[in-house]
């Protein structure tokens, strides 16, 4: 689908996307059309009880007095309460809408108020990006669809007054989306095409961006001591890969970078403490964390942020062999503490203890993230509609709560604790790799903490196994991989880093024993 912008006018052919203000207050353009058609809109608004509430929408088929194939009315809610998450669900709920219709082309008209929230072109920019989300779709593998099935949508243009300074503004937002994109389409592969090798194949292209791509095989991580990755990678005919990105957009290329760090179990089994079969079709995204890396480090460069980024992938394979890890078996990390492995399945945080590691000790970088499909039990706690944030920093946990607020990607900061880490210990090695069976998040990030070696870098942990994939369809995030973290990560970046020039400065505080600040609930507010 291609989205381009224009001045605004009624088409004379396909379909009409026009907002409409809560209590029915019809823009300019919908008065328009409301006119040509003899008072067809007003009409058909108070027949179906339509007042314009947020993303409900009515459909006017082949409306009299224009050539027009359709009327779409969405509603975007009152007035004074629209944001850009509101222009990109208007957007969004466009495409999804005349995804199920026949039309080829269509205009899109956000038709806001002079005095509303948003001028028109950051109005036309967030609703082409709402759209531009919407319209991802995976369908390689559909060999015999239907033409009737796939979405005739071809064509989207966005009217607005200012049509260059709309496109202008919408340059650095489709960077974005480019980077969903590329996280949606690695995350929605199967593990027999996207593997440990193949992963570090399908983005060497960003160098293109002016990414430095590397790729360190078995042997050189060997020599670096990484004996808990190697350890979850010993079971499997893939070898493992770890991928470093490194983009230098700062004016001082010296400044230390934000590091990002994911977990890229590209099939994960359970290893010798194998999973139940129901279901685990669903292990091919449990790479979900190095695919959101990808996509944040495409994202970034494509829209040149002022900052230093590097981005790490620890890539493995988790299967069940004659030469897998054991539970019982005894590994050594770089960082030189000892793993007793109680639960072979609890085998990303093996891989991330490593991947920190070797972040901190190679680029000192001035805060550090790690993204991963770590737990179930973070599923349990907050279902799908928030990840599970951990740090030990408050400042970088309240910044990682208002990133996700502002681009509708919910973050809820769980606590860390002595308490908590004394779960970890072994009787054998200097800890295990799971707790018991309470607080499975909390201890999981536990032991994550223990490999932040100085204690005053701000580090968090996001726990995103509710997250990643979608059972159903949303405005802007169509059913199957979300990519979530690319978008709330990358405003991470604008808020934190780019508004301090390039790099942070400064530790701020940290959240130990729980006592950092609190999450936040729908409407952004701390609860």
């Amino acid at each position: 689908m291609k989205v381009s912008f224009a001045k605004p006018a009624i088409p004379d052919k396909g379909a009409l996307v026009l907002g409409v203000r809560e209590e029915n207050l019809l823009g300019a353009v919908a008065t328009e059309l409301d006119e040509l058609t003899g008072g067809q809109i007003g009409r058909a608004l108070k027949a179906e009880r339509f007042k314009g509430e947020g993303g409900k929408c009515l459909v006017l088929n082949a409306p009299h007095g224009v050539t027009l194939d359709r009327v779409v009315l969405i509603g975007l809610g009152k007035p004074e309460a629209i944001t850009a998450t509101t222009l990109e669900t208007f957007g969004g709920t466009a495409v999804g809408r005349l995804g199920a219709l026949g039309d080829e082309t269509a205009a899109l008209v956000p038709d806001l108020p002079g005095d509303a929230p948003l001028s028109d072109v950051e109005a036309a920019a967030h609703a082409a990006l709402g759209a531009t989300l919407a319209g991802f779709r995976f369908d390689r593998y559909r060999t015999k669809e239907k033409p009737d099935e796939k979405p005739a949508l071809r064509k989207l243009s966005v009217l607005c007054d200012d049509p260059n300074a709309a496109k202008k503004a919408f340059a650095p937002l489709e960077a974005v989306a480019e980077g969903v994109d590329l996280t949606r389409t690695l995350v929605s592969e199967p593990a027999n095409v996207v593997y440990p090798e193949s992963f570090c194949e399908q983005v060497k292209d960003l160098a293109d961006l002016g990414i430095t791509v590397e790729v360190l095989d078995e042997q050189k991580m060997r020599k670096l001591g990484m004996g808990a990755l190697l350890g979850v990678a010993q079971g499997s005919a893939r070898p493992p890969r770890l991928l470093v990105m490194e983009y230098k957009g700062a004016k001082d290329k010296d400044a230390a970078p934000i590091a990002f760090v994911g977990k890229g179990v590209t099939f994960d089994s359970g290893g010798i403490s194998i999973k139940p079969s129901a279901g685990m079709e669903d292990m091919k995204w449990d790479m979900g964390g190095a695919g959101v890396v990808a996509g944040l480090m495409k994202a970034l460069a494509g829209r040149k942020a002022n900052a230093n980024v590097v981005g790490l992938c620890g890539l493995v394979e988790n299967m069940p062999s004659g030469t897998a890890q054991r539970p019982g078996d005894v590994v050594e990390t770089m960082s030189g503490q000892t793993v007793e492995v109680i639960n072979t399945d609890a085998e990303g945080r093996l891989v991330l203890a490593d991947v920190l590691w070797y972040a901190q000790d190679r680029f000192k970088p001035s805060h550090i993230i790690d993204l991963a499909t770590l737990t179930g039990a973070i599923i349990i706690s907050l279902g799908g509609e928030h990840a599970g944030l951990f740090s030990n920093n408050d400042d970088l946990a309240e910044a990682l709560s208002e990133a996700g607020g502002g681009v509708g990607e919910k973050v809820w900061r769980l606590p860390l604790g002595e308490a908590y880490d004394k779960m970890l210990r072994s009787d054998i090695a200097d800890m295990k790799n799971v707790g018991n069976r309470e607080a499975g998040s909390i201890t999981a990030a536990q032991f994550l903490q223990r490999y932040i070696r100085d204690k005053d870098t701000p580090w968090a942990h996001l726990d995103i196994a509710g997250v990643t994939w979608s059972k159903k369809d949303k405005p802007t995030v169509p059913k199957g991989a979300t990519a979530f973290g690319v978008r709330l990560l990358d405003r991470l970046v604008a808020d934190v880093i780019e508004s301090d020039g390039g790099a942070a400065k400064g530790k701020g505080k940290n959240g130990k024993d729980g006592k950092g600040k609190g999450g936040k609930g729908k409407d952004g507010k701390k609860k």
